[in-house]
């Protein structure tokens, strides 16, 4: 029996501190006013503010200097918006004044602290003024003028301003210069024909100072309120900053730390780096888009579309700074009014991510060091020896000759042809690593790649018009373009010359941030203002070119100052292109690094983590932090990458890991290896054991996935996504949900044989034995041996399972099982979406069969009027009050489901033991146990035919 301990508070997370005992207690902003307009309570901060300036004076000797003018002391620490961002400078009063800013020094923090700034704006900065504002057919054109020179050269006079009322929930804002053009970010975004006729939003504009004010309809919460701080917009120094109506901020990525970002004093820089995942770090890609939790459960989002450096300062107020280096200010606000709306909304405009193969769904196993083609296939040989899952086997840097791209070591791995064969023919596949430095040192006409790249002009070239040169695995190396659509073409006959030799079946693309082990270029980067800007955002390194190339390289679309951040990008949409056309079947790319709309074109990893316990607990925020921003095919390095792991560590990684959308084991080169095989027999079986799990819940998680490429539902789900009004859930991120039907909660500490998680209100059954547990909402401790892994389904679902087997090809060949977890209404719902596994837009093409699922408890009268066959609502004897019946409806058919049949329903929480079980009116052999599961196997039913089951 399974045992449950309620707790009454919450425990410490293992990768985070928290303050025990914190419950999040959501704020709000009630009325549409300018900040320094107060209410009583910010009067009485203002007090406060003084009182504590004034005392601090008396105690620090003078060390404080002077007293500041009365303007400046009326704005409370928490709302003092940063006049001197530049790192790296000691601000003194003299240069903040020569801003025209008010300067208070704070007591000293810790090192690599921040805090309240020491320089900020007065109430009467000088800003820009609404000085023009006329209704268009989709909105409003306004025009924006600055009469005073800010502090940053060359900034921009008159501004345009664009207001689209997109749709009833969409609203979008751009900010340009009204004279020249300026770089845009190169995105197909939707374009609308109409105005949106019933907007939930209200928006308003302060004329002088210029600022946005918009308001949600029906709760009057202020959502956006720009008077905050002076809009500053010069061509490489954008900042506008709004006030925010709570704390509760997720997003803005990609970064590692809590799902819930922390609004004290925190700075979140945007620029793609090679770097291992490091808090405070700037790391592999860029996603400008945060959603926030509103008082009362209701959510909306912004994104900035916008593609140059950038950082993001959160400030306690609650407050947020948007500051970049060029470009324009071109934003999307989503209004929900839930979050998992607030996602659709955002992947309505960045485009839905791509519906993957059934058989990335798989487990995937990798590492850099095999050292050749017949060690990775021992490797592959110990995994079916024992019978444990795999579908994809991975190979790293050391497969290439001289890690050269597309080249193939003839000495160790000459066998690599061999080993995809047989992959093949056992139902499984192989991926392989492709870095874009291609290799610039080899003699002239032995290299294709280079030779013809330069030939064509395909490289990242310097302000000279000659290619730059780094230095990356194979040595030095120039750049692959692709930028330039002359590029994807070079791309793709580089890889059909490949894959002639070895018919790979997926891509990894690494290294496309893009890293440079120099800074640069082998000639460093020439002065100027694109890779000397006037203003760095805190990007590691302290300079653009930090282990990547020079800013002012030059693309074919722009400079790389600019498209930087879209590298990994365009990288990925050459890369499914490419596999489309060689394959003709959907693609399969993981990049490292990513933007929005990459889920149209690849997945995500997390990069190279280490093998630690707070490596694995950062993961589950990771994860859920991309299903925000629309790239669910998401997963982290289980096991770790650098370092050696444990056994104790691998086994709890491979638990949770076997429940992260994308499933793959990989580690480096000189350490110990970390696939199953590599274990004792009991590590080794709870691997098996919870990797056939996955494979017995891939009808469900293929699912998913579908809703996510029809409509841009998550996959890996926070559970205030499914909980919005339980604030116990808005900080939640050692837990997740598949959908909104299957809770996890792995174990992330060691020498544990319990886990401590929250389970939300309802009826919660467990995966394995169907036994139920009621919460009211609370921290239940739970029995975690480490062969365990705690799995809940919640009330009111039906989830489509299978018979796992080793590959998910022989899987999708076993009986369905259908397990049923009832409300206390006896309800519940479910649905499947079934396919070929692979080919292209089976869904647009109509190649699919969708199957809906329902169990509903109906009267005899009631059944007869919803049409209910006479069996269904009849007995021999009398009619019952009320009748339970399960129905399996096919709403759209393929041949594909004519191949595999339903074999099991088992249905949880049937209070009472039925007398009789009928299928399609036939009596039909049950069990039913103690803890309340009724299962009815031997169906037979072909899923291509929709039947109905009634238990009595």
């Amino acid at each position: 029996m399974k045992s449950y301990k309620k707790l009454t508070t919450a425990q410490p997370a293992a990768c985070q501190v928290e303050e025990e005992g914190a419950a999040p207690t959501p704020s709000g902003h009630g009325k549409l006013a300018p900040w320094w307009v107060g209410s009583g309570l910010l009067v009485a901060a203002v007090l406060l503010s003084t009182i504590t300036v004034w005392v601090l004076r008396q105690v620090s000797g003078g060390w404080l200097g002077p007293t500041p003018p009365p303007k400046c002391l009326l704005v409370p620490e928490s709302h003092r918006f940063d006049c001197y961002p530049e790192r790296n400078v000691v601000v003194t009063q003299e240069l903040c004044e020569s801003r025209g800013c008010c300067f208070i020094q704070s007591p000293p923090l810790a090192e690599g602290k921040q805090g309240v700034p020491w320089c900020f704006y007065p109430p009467d900065f000088p800003s820009y003024t609404l000085e023009s504002l006329n209704q268009t057919a989709l909105g409003m054109v306004g025009v924006l003028v600055r009469r005073e020179k800010a502090y940053y050269p060359r900034d921009i006079e008159r501004l345009r301003l664009d207001v689209e009322f997109e749709t009833d929930t969409r609203l979008h804002i751009k900010i340009t210069d009204a004279a020249n053009p300026r770089y845009e970010v190169p995105l197909d975004v939707p374009r609308v024909m109409k105005r949106a006729e019933n907007p939930i939003y209200s928006l308003n504009f302060s004329w002088d100072p210029f600022g946005v004010l918009l308001q949600r309809k029906a709760t009057g919460t202020v959502l956006l309120n720009t008077t905050v701080a002076p809009l500053i917009f010069a061509d490489q120094f954008l900042q506008i900053s709004t006030s925010l109506p709570s704390k509760f901020l997720y997003g803005l990525g990609e970064h590692r730390g809590s799902l819930l970002h922390s609004l004290d004093w925190n700075t979140l820089t945007l620029w793609a780096r090679d770097v291992s995942p490091t808090e405070s770090f700037n790391l592999y890609g860029a996603h400008p888009f945060y959603l926030l939790m509103e008082e009362g459960g209701n959510a909306h989002g912004v994104f900035l579309l916008n593609s140059n450096a950038m950082e993001v300062a959160l400030q306690p107020a609650p407050g947020l700074t948007w500051r970049t280096i060029g470009g324009v200010l071109d934003f999307y606000i989503f209004l929900g009014p839930d979050p998992n709306m607030v996602i659709q909304q955002y992947q309505q405009v960045i485009g839905f991510p791509a519906m993957p193969p059934i058989w990335a769904l798989g487990f995937h196993l990798c590492r850099w060091g095999y050292g050749s083609s017949n060690e990775t296939w021992q490797t592959v040989r110990a995994m079916r020896n024992y019978q444990i899952p795999q579908d994809a086997q991975w190979n790293d840097i050391d497969y290439m000759d001289g890690y050269r791209d597309f080249t193939l070591d003839s000495q160790k791995f000459a066998s690599l042809p061999s080993l995809v064969e047989d992959l093949h023919k056992h139902g499984q596949r192989y991926v392989m690593i492709l870095d874009p430095g291609i290799s610039s040192t080899s003699p002239r006409g032995s290299y294709w790649p280079f030779d013809e790249g330069l030939r064509r002009g395909l490289f990242l070239n310097t302000t000279q018009g000659q290619p730059l040169i780094g230095q990356v695995w194979p040595g030095f190396t120039a750049f692959a373009d692709f930028s330039n659509p002359d590029t994807h073409q070079w791309w793709l006959e580089n890889l059909q010359h490949f894959y002639a030799h070895v018919p790979f079946d997926g891509l990894w693309i690494d290294m496309n941030e893009p890293s440079n082990f120099m800074d640069g270029s082998e000639d460093g980067c020439p002065p100027g203002e694109f890779d000397s800007p006037p203003y760095t955002p805190a990007v590691l390194g302290n300079s653009l070119s930090a282990k990547t190339v020079c800013a002012s390289a030059k693309q074919k679309v722009s400079v790389h100052y600019n498209l930087h951040n879209l590298y990994g990008l365009m990288e990925a949409k050459a890369t499914a292109s490419a596999l489309i056309k060689i394959r003709g079947k959907r693609p399969f790319i993981i990049s490292r690094s990513t933007f929005p709309s990459q889920g149209r074109y690849s997945g995500h990893w997390l990069g190279d983590n280490r093998s630690q316990w707070k490596d694995m607990c950062y993961s589950i925020p990771g994860l859920l932090s991309f299903s925000l921003f629309g790239i669910p095919l998401v997963g982290a390095d289980i096991c770790g990458f650098s370092g050696s792991t444990s056994e104790e560590l691998c086994t709890r990684w491979m638990q949770l890991g076997a429940f992260y959308p994308f499933a793959r084991n990989h580690n480096t080169q000189n350490e110990k290896a970390q696939d199953p095989t590599a274990f004792s027999p009991a590590a080794r079986t709870a691997m098996k054991d919870v990797l056939l799990t996955r494979y017995s819940l891939l009808p469900f998680l293929y699912t998913l996935f579908h809703r996510a490429h029809l409509q841009g539902d998550t996959v890996a789900r926070p559970l205030f996504f499914e909980f919005p009004w339980d604030v116990a859930t808005w900080e939640l991120d050692r837990q997740f949900l598949w959908g909104r039907s299957l809770l996890v909660t792995p174990v992330l500490e060691p020498g544990v044989d319990s886990v401590t998680g929250y389970v939300p209100q309802g009826t919660w059954y467990d995966f394995y034995t169907g036994s139920s547990v009621n919460s009211s909402g609370e921290m239940l401790k739970m029995s975690a041996p480490l062969e365990h892994l705690n799995l809940h389904i919640r009330e009111g679902s039906i989830l489509p399972t299978q018979k796992p087997g080793t590959t998910t090809e022989v899987t999708r060949g076993n009986p369905l099982h259908l397990i049923v977890a009832l409300s206390p209404h006896a309800t519940a719902w479910g649905d499947l979406f079934w396919d070929d596994g692979e080919s292209l837009d089976t869904f647009e093409k109509g190649n699919y069969s969708y199957v809906m699922f329902n169990v509903t408890q109906v009267g005899c009268g009631e059944g007869r009027s919803r049409g209910f066959p006479c069996y269904l609502v009849t007995l021999s004897s009398c009619c019952p009050l009320l009748q339970n019946i399960f129905t399996s409806t096919v709403l759209h058919a393929s041949t594909e489901a004519t191949k595999v049949t339903i074999g099991t329903l088992s249905i949880f929480g049937v209070q009472k033991p039925p007398s009789k079980v009928l299928l399609n009116g036939q009596e039909k052999a049950f069990s039913y146990l103690d803890n309340q599961v009724l299962t009815v196997s031997d169906l037979g039913m072909s899923l291509s035919q929709g039947f109905s089951l009634q238990w009595l």
